[in-house]
C-alpha cells in the first residue's frame, strides 16, 4: 500500500509498524479509517468525517509537549493568595482571566477572606500574598510588611422598603445607629476588628460580603457596600443610596500585605499589577 509505505517514510518507521497502529486506531474506534487494496488506501467516508478531530488532537499534543518543555524549563508559575471580600470582584476576575490565559500551567491558589484573615494565611504560610483593607489592624508588624496597591469607593445604601429609605435629608450618624447595620467580620473571639463606618451598637455581623447583599436586598437593615458591587442594584432601584450629614466615609483602601522582606516572583509581580488596575489588553 503506496500511501503507508510513504507515510512510514515520512514518519522513519516501518511500513509494518504504520500499518499495525492504524488496524489499532480502527479496533479502537470502531469504525474503517481506510479502504484498502493492492495498489493503495484511500480514506473511508468515516475517515474522513474524522479528520478534524484527529487534527484537534494532534494540536492539544503538541500544546501539551510546549507546556511541558516550559515546565522543564523555568518551573510552574505560583500564586496563592488571599483577597478581602471587599475587593472589587470585577477587577478580580480579571486579573484571574488574564493570568490564566498568560500562563495556562499556572498553580493559582485562591482564598476570600475578611478583615485579619488574609494576614493570618500569610503568618501561617498558606498564602504568599494577601489583598489586606489598609484599616484592619495588622496581626504581626514586626512579621508583615505593606505595600499600596488600590482603593475603591464606598455607597452607604439600603432596600427602598427600609425606613432610612424615606428620608430625603441627610442623615446624621446617631441617627444611623437607631437600625440594625450589617457589618463584615471574620467573626472570630481573638480577631481586631476595625470600626470604621459603624454607627452604633445594632449590628448584624456577617462574614460574606453575599450575605451581607442579600440582606440588605431584604430590607432588614443598612450598610456600607463597595460601588461597584451594587452599581446594577442600584441602577435597577433594588438598593438605594442613603446621603449622610456630618459623617465622612472615605474609600477603602487596599495593601498587598507579605512576610517581611521577601520577594515577589514575576508571576506574583504580574498579578499584583493586574489587582492594582494595570489596563487589561482586550484579546485579539
Amino acid at each position: 500500500m503506496c500511501c503507508f509505505t510513504g507515510a512510514a517514510r515520512r514518519l522513519r518507521r516501518a511500513q509494518s509498524a504504520v500499518s499495525h497502529a492504524i488496524s489499532a486506531l480502527e479496533a479502537a474506534l470502531g469504525v474503517e479509517l481506510f479502504e484498502r487494496d493492492t495498489r493503495r488506501a484511500e480514506l473511508t467516508a468515516a475517515g474522513r468525517s474524522l479528520i478534524p478531530d484527529a487534527r484537534a488532537v494532534i494540536t492539544r499534543t503538541e500544546d501539551m509537549k510546549n507546556r511541558a518543555k516550559s515546565i522543564s524549563a523555568e518551573g510552574v508559575p505560583r500564586l496563592s493568595i488571599a483577597v478581602d471580600t471587599y475587593f472589587p470582584r470585577k477587577r478580580l476576575i480579571d486579573c484571574l482571566r488574564v493570568l490564566q490565559a498568560e500562563s495556562p500551567t499556572a498553580a493559582i491558589n485562591l482564598h476570600m477572606t475578611t478583615m485579619q484573615g488574609g494576614e493570618a494565611l500569610v503568618l501561617a504560610s498558606d498564602c504568599s500574598l494577601a489583598v489586606t483593607i489598609s484599616d484592619v489592624p495588622e496581626i504581626k508588624k514586626s512579621a508583615i510588611e505593606r505595600h499600596w496597591l488600590c482603593e475603591t469607593p464606598l455607597v452607604t445604601v439600603c432596600a427602598p422598603t427600609h425606613p432610612l429609605a424615606g428620608i430625603s435629608r441627610p442623615i446624621a450618624q446617631d441617627e444611623f445607629g437607631e437600625y440594625v447595620q450589617l457589618v463584615v467580620t471574620d467573626n472570630q473571639p481573638s480577631a481586631e476588628t476595625s470600626q470604621k463606618g459603624v454607627a452604633g451598637e445594632r449590628q448584624w455581623l456577617v462574614n460574606d460580603l453575599g450575605a451581607k447583599r442579600d440582606l440588605l436586598l431584604a430590607g432588614l437593615s443598612w450598610g456600607h457596600m463597595p460601588a461597584d458591587l451594587v452599581a446594577e442594584d442600584l441602577a435597577q432601584g433594588r438598593l438605594v443610596e442613603i446621603r449622610r450629614r456630618a459623617w465622612h466615609i472615605g474609600p477603602l483602601v487596599f495593601v498587598i500585605s507579605r512576610i517581611r522582606g521577601s520577594e515577589l516572583s514575576s508571576f506574583e509581580e504580574r498579578a499584583v499589577q493586574l489587582l492594582a488596575g494595570e489596563p487589561i489588553a482586550a484579546p485579539m
